[in-house]
């Protein structure tokens, strides 16, 4: 009975660890207080330059409708502040974006004169180079391998390095959940 509840436990860590790399993505209102417009001389540049973008985050734009939208566009019409073929149109006055692929991501208002003004902005998410590794399929049986060494174990101060949000990073959480998990595997078996 006791090893069912341990398994159980085990179970339950695991898909809490798989809700919480969820659970830690970002939200950034573009521009923060200030939001979207070219009042204020907002330097979006230097504003996405300051931030840590993952697949998961959530963009929103804020802004008076009656005045500003957000096109999402290709490089080319970014540079060139050419809205006429959008990827996609955003005009609620407070939209929120899922960020779902690695990359640049531009953004630009078309209202004639904004975009020129400075008011676009390029969302660089960068592949997160601890994802990169394959994962094992579930017919894989966890080894020794997965296991951390001590040249790759996460250091105290990995684990309370925060990122743009003050959190510790998902893949931290993501190989301190796996750990436990083979730990405790490894434990009953």
């Amino acid at each position: 009975m006791e090893k069912v509840a341990v398994v159980a436990t085990l179970m339950a860590m695991v898909v809490c660890g798989s809700l919480m790399e969820t659970a830690i993505a970002a939200v950034y209102t573009v521009g923060d207080s200030s939001g979207w417009t070219t009042i204020g001389n907002v330097d979006y540049k230097q504003w996405a330059a300051t931030k840590t973008f993952k697949v998961g985050d959530t963009i929103v734009f804020t802004y008076n409708k009656q005045f500003h939208n957000v096109m999402q566009v290709k490089h080319a019409d970014y540079r060139s502040c050419n809205a006429s073929a959008p990827i996609a149109t955003h005009s609620t006055g407070n939209d929120s974006i899922v960020i779902k692929t690695y990359g640049h991501h531009f953004y630009m208002c078309a209202v004639p004169g904004h975009c020129q003004a400075g008011q676009k902005v390029d969302i660089n998410v960068e592949r997160d180079s601890s994802t990169m590794a394959p994962s094992p399929s579930i017919a894989d049986p966890p080894t020794s391998s997965f296991l951390p060494t001590p040249s790759s174990a996460p250091t105290s101060s990995a684990l309370s390095k925060p990122n743009s949000v003050g959190k510790a990073t998902s893949s931290t959480i993501t190989r301190i959940t796996l750990g436990l998990a083979i730990a405790m595997f490894v434990g009953i078996v």
